[in-house]
């Protein structure tokens, strides 16, 4: 019997999971899709995630492999899938290929709530910040990410990687008013895109950007945050219910 690759996209509200990766101690969504595709095709199934997003955070369509020998048409799979998935994960079946092998660009968002009170209903996927952000101050900020740089001072202290130097083709901040309430709202989208993050990188470019916008830090100063090579002169890492990753295209 011959084996086929299936490519999986994967939609998920991160709320609920400890992240991508298989935990002993948690529940994820790969180990989720392990567990109903296995079900679903009687044989043990791995899959293999194009990306491991982090817990709390939330995906558009996040890509993933496994090889099968079951006859199910790949097309028919995602139909099956979704009738055993929890509702909070969606899969689709586009054509066969591998996630890991080819050159790709992802883009992440992270969302804020900017208003002077939170609002209950986007509690679960966006930061709130009381605050009024300048927004004008945040987009040159962002400009000065772009290009190939080291971004030590933007990843986790603790990361183990052979190189923190890495390439953000794209970053943008882009802001949308919202009608609910009495109060003056917009929800702020901090828009990264780039062939390869460190941990916590987006999240912790998001908390220095907002700290421009809170006045805390000049625009330039990111310059100096760069150089300095050392996660302290960074701003926070922001929670990851307000991350989403966006896509991934493959070059």
């Amino acid at each position: 019997m011959s084996v086929k690759r299936v490519k999986l996209v994967v939609a998920y509200d991160g709320t609920n999971y400890c992240g991508w990766q298989v935990q002993p101690n948690g529940i994820t969504i790969e180990g989720v899709l392990n567990r109903e595709l296995s079900k679903l095709l009687k044989e043990d199934i791995v899959v293999i995630g194009a990306s491991r997003t982090d817990s709390g955070v939330h995906s558009y369509g996040n890509v993933a492999v496994f090889d099968t020998n079951a006859r199910m048409p790949a097309e028919k799979i995602s139909y099956a899938l979704n009738q055993r998935l929890p509702e909070d994960i969606v899969v689709q079946v586009p054509p066969d290929w591998h996630p890991r092998h080819c050159n790709s660009r992802k883009t992440y968002e992270y969302r804020i709530l900017n208003r002077e009170f939170p609002m209950p209903q986007r509690r679960l996927d966006t930061w709130f910040v009381y605050r009024k952000l300048n927004i004008p101050a945040m987009c040159e900020a962002a400009r000065r990410f772009e290009g190939t740089h080291d971004f030590k001072s933007f990843c986790a202290s603790k990361t183990q990687v052979q190189t923190t130097v890495r390439t953000v083709t794209g970053i943008e901040v882009e802001t949308h008013s919202l009608s609910e309430g009495e109060y003056p709202s917009q929800k702020v989208i901090i828009r990264v895109t780039g062939e390869g993050f460190l941990y916590n990188m987006v999240r912790i470019i998001s908390g220095t950007l907002i700290k421009v916008g809170l006045g805390v830090y000049p625009p330039e100063h990111v310059k100096q945050i760069l150089e300095a090579c050392d996660r302290s002169q960074a701003g926070e890492t922001v929670p990851a219910k307000g991350l989403f990753l966006k896509k991934i295209e493959y070059l």
